[in-house]
C-alpha cells in the first residue's frame, strides 16, 4: 500500500470509528448514561470502546475516554498505550486528556468540541480555564503544599525498588 492509500485507509477507518464513538454516545444519553461515547484502535482494530457512566455508576472519574483507556489497557495487558489512536465523540476534558497522556496515546480524535458540549449542560470550560489562566489561588478549591521532611519517602522507597516497571 502507498501512503496516500494507507492515509486514505487511516481516514476512513477513522470515519467509521468516530461514527461508532458518536453511536456509543446516543445510546448511553439515551439509555441513563451521559452523552459521550470513545474507544480506542491499534493497528486498524478497535481494541475497546465505552461510554460515559458518571451517573450509573455514581463515580465521577467514569467518563467515556476514561473508561475506554481502562478497558484497552485491561484487553492489551498494559498500562502504556503506545501506537493506539482513542476516538472521542466529544473533546476531552482535562481529566481525560491527563489520563491520555499518561496512556501514552500517540493520536487522539474527537468529533463536537467543549462549545458543543456546554450548550448541553456540559461546561467543562471553566476546569480548562483553570488550568490554562487562573492561579492556584483562584481555583475553586483550596490547593496548597504541606512541605513535611519525609515528603520524598515514597519516592525514595520506589528508587530504591529494584523489581519496579518504570513508567
Amino acid at each position: 500500500m502507498t501512503t496516500s492509500t494507507q492515509e486514505t485507509s487511516l481516514h476512513e477507518s477513522e470515519r467509521a470509528w468516530m461514527e461508532q464513538a458518536i453511536t456509543l454516545a446516543t445510546t448511553s444519553a439515551t439509555s441513563g448514561g451521559g452523552p459521550f461515547g470513545a474507544l480506542v484502535a491499534k493497528d486498524g482494530q478497535v481494541v475497546a470502546d465505552a461510554h460515559n457512566q458518571v451517573t450509573a455508576t455514581l463515580d465521577p472519574s467514569a467518563h467515556a475516554e476514561v473508561n475506554a483507556i481502562r478497558a484497552a489497557c485491561k484487553e492489551l495487558g498494559t498500562f502504556a498505550l503506545d501506537g493506539c489512536t482513542l476516538i472521542t465523540s466529544c473533546e476531552p476534558c482535562p481529566m481525560c486528556l491527563a489520563t491520555s497522556l499518561w496512556a501514552r496515546i500517540d493520536r487522539l480524535v474527537f468529533a463536537a468540541d467543549r462549545h458543543d458540549a456546554a450548550v448541553a449542560g456540559f461546561d467543562d470550560r471553566k476546569f480548562y480555564d483553570l488550568f490554562e489562566k487562573k492561579p492556584s489561588s483562584l481555583w475553586p478549591m483550596q490547593v496548597e503544599q504541606l512541605d513535611l521532611p519525609n515528603r520524598t519517602a515514597p519516592f525514595n522507597a520506589w528508587v530504591a525498588k529494584s523489581d519496579r516497571i518504570d513508567y
